[in-house]
């Protein structure tokens, strides 16, 4: 799921760092560190039920342009 141009994508934009953070607190599984690949990654059946409902299908990558879009409105969403 985590891919380098996602990555890179949240890289070149240091004003939505914060906010990705905060998602990834938000999204991460509980006791994370306990389960390979101790990376606090979203659960798969989450990012499955989130593509399936913004492209109709799971199986479509998520675009680095959609995540900074939904980081830039959680970021609206936490101003307001």
């Amino acid at each position: 799921m985590i891919t380098s141009q996602l990555f890179l994508a949240v890289l070149k934009r240091p004003d939505l760092w914060v906010e990705s953070l905060r998602t990834l607190v938000a999204v991460a599984p509980r006791r994370w560190w306990r389960r390979a690949p101790y990376l606090p990654l979203p659960d798969s059946g989450y990012t499955g039920w989130r593509l399936a409902t913004a492209h109709g299908d799971s199986s479509i990558p998520l675009r680095p342009e959609e995540l900074v879009h939904y980081l830039e409105w959680r970021k609206r969403q936490h101003r307001s």
